[in-house]
């Protein structure tokens, strides 16, 4: 991307996923807290479980980033799964991520906020950009450096806080999974506690959803729904990933379609060593397995990993 000045960008993300996520999830009765029998004796299995003492956490580093035109990109922990940027323009700004043919685009705040997003196609050469918007929906390039990336594992960008999954050692959610996970003897039973949790206290927010409804750039906040007790669907995957990932177990926020409904939503994927099932949730060994909190929650008789639907994953994150 060296030398690519102009690009007339599609807002595959920040703008689209926005748009689509704030009407995802049937939302028919306002959500379903409380509508999980799940629990109940059921057995689970996985590695012995040990939530780490304090979460993984990146600070914006100056000294480790690519500055230029008002705007840095951090690279110091490319191989931890994460890169940053920030910048300062009274223009529209987006952060683009580009890994071969793949491509993924974040809202930048303008007043110099930093943002963190994952590493999330896997090892090789990247190319992050900072992009100005120059009208409509064309932008300049402002800032860009091209990196080979080589992960401390394929785990590192889904066991730590990013943008849509923001928490910090104090946050109230990583206090909630700690004391939901305490007991715990094994990683299966850490996310059936956390996610039957999620269920039974967290209703599908109809107002919310219809609000956001055509607006486009909205990011959630784990603490804000586990403070409110409602949410859109990204704001349940957001939770729950931030409530996993705090307590050591590596997870996916994934966004994609879900059929026969046809509906944009998001839901979280997680990954344990063994294999367990509790409430139709379906952990397989050794693999990444889907776990919908939303679908879990709009009703008792349709279960985690969604009855009869098919998904299609289009970003992770």
């Amino acid at each position: 991307m060296a030398g690519w000045r102009k690009t007339t960008m599609a807002c595959v993300l920040a703008g689209v996923l926005a748009l689509v996520l704030a009407a995802c999830g049937d939302g028919s009765d306002g959500g379903g807290a409380g509508s999980s029998d799940a629990g109940g004796g059921d057995t689970t299995s996985g590695a012995d479980f040990s939530a780490p003492s304090s979460v993984q956490t990146h600070e914006f580093d100056s000294s480790g980033a690519v500055s230029k035109n008002d705007g840095s990109i951090d690279i110091s922990s490319l191989s931890k799964g994460v890169v940053a940027a920030q910048a300062k323009s009274a223009s529209r700004l987006k952060f683009l991520i580009t890994c071969g043919e793949m491509s993924y685009n974040y809202d930048l705040p303008g007043d110099g906020t930093p943002i963190t997003c994952p590493i999330n196609m896997g090892d090789g050469s990247y190319t992050f950009a900072i992009m100005r918007n120059t009208g409509g929906n064309s932008y300049v390039e402002t800032n860009s450096t091209t990196q080979d990336v080589t992960l401390e594992s394929e785990f590192v960008p889904f066991a730590q806080p990013n943008m849509y999954c923001n928490y910090t050692n104090d946050s109230p959610c990583v206090a909630k999974a700690r004391e939901l996970t305490a007991n715990s003897q094994n990683e299966g039973d850490a996310v059936q506690a956390v996610c039957n949790y999620i269920i039974q206290n967290v209703s599908y927010d109809v107002e919310k959803a219809q609000k956001l409804s055509g607006t486009t750039g909205y990011v959630p906040n784990p603490d804000e729904t586990l403070a409110s007790g409602k949410g859109i669907c990204f704001d349940y995957a957001s939770l729950g990933a931030a409530m996993l990932r705090s307590v050591g177990i590596p997870t996916k926020i994934v966004t994609g379609y879900v059929s026969p409904e046809d509906l944009y939503h998001a839901w979280i994927m997680v990954y344990i060593d063994g294999s367990w099932t509790s409430a139709k949730f379906s952990v397989n060994p050794q693999s990444w397995s889907r776990v919908d909190l939303t679908f879990g929650a709009d009703s008792a008789s349709v279960g985690l990993v969604g009855d009869g639907k098919t998904y299609t994953e289009r970003y992770v994150y």
